[in-house]
């Protein structure tokens, strides 16, 4: 006899039908794996929402700093073509 005839021959002799505990011990752990696979699914989902928030905030963050950046070139440019302080007395004088 060949060894794999051998080894499915000795796999038969041990191999016994499943007892109620092992059924059960079974079903716990389908029943497992099957809230993992859930858990898994809701994690990726929430992972997902998440990142588009944020590159949606990131996108409004990158918005503003640009828009504070040329609202701070103009009031430059403001300032350097603004009159300097006149030494003349207010109108209520």
């Amino acid at each position: 006899m060949s060894r794999s005839a051998t080894v499915c021959a000795s796999v038969q002799a041990k191999a016994r039908p499943m007892t109620d505990a092992a059924k059960t011990d079974a079903a716990k752990l389908n029943e497992r794996i099957e809230a993992l696979e859930v858990r898994l699914t809701y994690q990726d989902e929430i992972i997902e929402t998440l990142n588009q928030t944020v590159t949606a905030q990131w996108k409004q963050v990158d918005a503003l700093t640009r828009q504070i950046a040329e609202l701070r070139n103009r009031l430059q440019e403001a300032e350097r073509h603004a009159p300097g302080p006149a030494n003349e007395r207010p109108p209520h004088y």
